[in-house]
């Protein structure tokens, strides 16, 4: 007879980071199920899955509430999302709807039919600072969502904060910064940059060169949210995961130009503008390095070698 750790719902594994955290869980000892919509369409990784699927969408609350109750979970990792921030202002209901009405369902859901539940984890991000006038950002920073995309976020940041403070509901909001190290997409600057330069286009073509990120590979981005499971201490706190570093897109550029011997030119410029950009995004982590002993193992240099390595094999 099997014994596990726990019981995990992790949504998004139809996603980027989703299924590799999934897998960790499996590795760990965790019994996980993914929960994926049909309509998705989508494959990455999942050829390469060690957890168990489950199939709804997140905004059918009836679907929802069944699932929580058969599964009953000790953990939840909401990473399920709209993430793409340009799509997100000509779609701005459907990435609500995605990002914001899901969440309350799931949550909701979880609240009143998972007896079982330790740790409700989910997936913020560093869009909801929005500009600020003090880097790097902290957790407490006031938040100043200038998309579509960042107002469900913040949307679901604040209904989950109500329901720990109502509730006792045991969240845990993380907020990674820019991740990369996705195959098969190019809607994310790295991999548009990266993807262009390894098909050796004679000219790559980009927009602003002057927004400072700060650039999280994958890996770390999953470190990030085992380290919240980790620890009680997590419970009811919001953390970045971030390096405390940002970099230009002019410099990401350079470093994705020397990693892939791109000698080619580059036109900035090229895409239109977002009616509101984020000029400089870069995070303290801090508060992860003293709750949850989560620091990043890769700088921008390893993470874009090992990015490179994987588009390469894929787009043999």
């Amino acid at each position: 007879m099997n014994s596990y750790k726990g019981v995990v719902l992790c949504t998004g594994t139809s996603g980027f980071i989703a299924p590799h955290l999934a897998n960790r869980l499996v590795d760990l000892g965790y019994k996980v199920f993914g929960l994926e919509r049909y309509v998705t369409g989508r494959t990455n990784y999942t050829s390469k899955h060690k957890f168990m699927r489950v199939f709804g969408n997140l905004c059918d609350t009836i679907k929802i509430r069944q699932i929580v109750k058969d599964l009953r979970p000790d953990y939840v990792f909401h990473l399920a999302a709209m993430s793409p921030v340009s799509y997100s202002y000509d779609r701005y209901v459907e990435v609500n709807e995605t990002n914001y009405i899901a969440t309350l369902n799931l949550a909701e859901a979880c609240y009143r039919h998972s007896e079982n539940l330790k740790q409700f984890l989910f997936a913020g991000t560093s869009e909801e600072y929005g500009n600020q006038t003090k880097t790097p950002i902290e957790e407490d920073a006031v938040l100043r969502p200038n998309s579509p995309y960042a107002c469900s976020k913040v949307a679901a940041t604040r209904y989950l904060l109500y329901m720990y403070e109502a509730y006792d509901f045991p969240i845990t909001i993380c907020r990674p910064f820019n991740t990369y190290g996705r195959v098969g997409t190019t809607h994310f600057v790295v991999e548009r940059i990266l993807t262009q330069m390894l098909q050796s286009v004679p000219v790559v073509r980009l927009g602003d060169p002057k927004p400072i990120r700060d650039l999280v590979f994958r890996d770390d981005h999953v470190e990030g949210y085992l380290s919240a499971l980790r620890t009680n201490l997590s419970i009811g706190n919001v953390f970045n995961f971030c390096t405390g570093k940002g970099y230009s897109i002019k410099d990401l550029v350079s470093l994705c130009a020397k990693t892939t011997n791109f000698s080619g030119e580059i036109e900035w410029n090229t895409i239109p503008k977002r009616p509101l950009d984020i000029d400089v995004l870069i995070g303290d982590n801090t508060k992860a390095q003293t709750f949850l002993g989560w620091s990043p193992k890769y700088d921008l240099e390893q993470g874009l070698s090992q990015t490179v390595k994987e588009l390469s094999e894929l787009m043999k």
